[in-house]
């Protein structure tokens, strides 16, 4: 699959696809300075966890190019803004820990600042479309010939720099040849997966039918679903997964009908230093985003948390992990 969503022009800004306005155009946007790349990841006109990342290191990259005498504390407050755009995705403070520890690297050097961050995030962006092909190629031994997959908003090429997290293996069982499908839940209020995820699948000729997220329980009693795959934006040191809103329900839909439930994500995406999900932020979003009576109170959390006992098993890039996950996650930092 080749990836287009993002890149840089020729001046060194940075070019991304808005998604708010898929599937019915494709329009594409610039970001030259801090506030462009703001407005972008919390508008969602890039979004995923993965993509949040790399666009705020372009975009850091981008600003500090304008930037006539570009010192430190201009981008600590650059660092800092951006960090928080978006509180529960933790690749975003993840990438941009990486981009301050190069800038300042070059500045006790004496070297190009600009050019440390560019390479930088360009490296970012490569280890991203690395690891989206390691995580499919990890994932795919749990796809059979023809199985139908389940997932919930869009955890694929348009959330990352590669193909994708939970997309990742049905895209590596599509090259193989195999009789994939997948059923892709609306995901309300923002409609992810009737907007992004059917879009990308069907461009890329996997078979995907639409469902409303009410309708999940009734197809998984219909004993057609295989298993469960969703992304993360965030994964606790002990298992428990934060992804979007609705994705605890189908955790436990999933646990009530048989049904294997998998989380595919990056080592980014893994938060040591967040113990259990208590501790991971929840965004809460404008109340404007959800078609309710006017007068009528709306809480309108961007995501929720799926505990780690509704997990069967967590597809990163270095292989698939399973419970007991405050020990495997270990296993997983402390190889070579």
């Amino acid at each position: 699959m080749k990836i287009d969503w993002i890149g840089w022009t020729d001046t060194g800004n940075v070019r991304y696809l808005d998604q708010t306005l898929l599937p019915g155009q494709e329009v594409f946007r610039e970001a030259r300075t801090i506030d462009d790349m703001i407005e972008a990841i919390k508008a969602l006109r890039v979004r995923g966890a993965p993509l949040i990342g790399i666009s705020a290191a372009m975009g850091l990259t981008a600003a500090a190019r304008q930037q006539a005498n570009l010192t430190r504390e201009w981008l600590d407050e650059a660092i800092t803004r951006l960090g928080n755009a978006r509180p529960t995705a933790v690749n975003l403070v993840w990438a941009l820990d990486r981009m301050r520890r190069v800038a300042e690297n070059a500045f006790d050097n004496r070297t190009s600042v600009v050019e440390a961050l560019r390479s930088e995030a360009q490296s970012i962006w490569e280890e991203d479309t690395a690891m989206c092909r390691a995580i499919g190629n990890a994932g795919v031994e749990l796809l059979g010939n023809s199985a139908t997959v389940m997932t919930h908003c869009n955890a694929g090429a348009l959330a990352t720099g590669g193909m994708g997290t939970a997309l990742a293996p049905v895209y590596v069982a599509h090259e193989q040849g195999k009789k994939i499908s997948v059923i892709s839940c609306e995901t309300r209020p923002l409609r992810q997966g009737a907007r992004l995820t059917s879009w990308e699948l069907s461009k890329a000729g996997v078979p995907v039918t639409c469902i409303v997220d009410g309708a999940a329980g009734t197809v998984m009693a219909s004993g057609d679903i295989d298993l469960v795959i969703t992304g993360a934006d965030r994964i606790a040191a002990n298992g428990d997964s934060a992804n979007k809103i609705g994705t605890y329900g189908l955790a436990v839909l999933a646990k009530t009908h048989g049904i294997p439930f998998y989380i595919a994500a990056p080592r980014s995406t893994i938060d040591l230093s967040t113990k259990s999900g208590d501790a991971i932020p929840i965004e809460e979003r404008d109340g404007g985003e959800v078609d309710a009576a006017p007068g009528a109170r709306v809480f309108n959390p961007a995501f929720d948390v799926t505990p780690a006992s509704y997990i069967s098993g967590i597809i990163s890039d270095r292989g698939i992990i399973y419970p007991p996950f405050t020990d495997s996650i270990r296993g997983l930092f402390s190889r070579g």
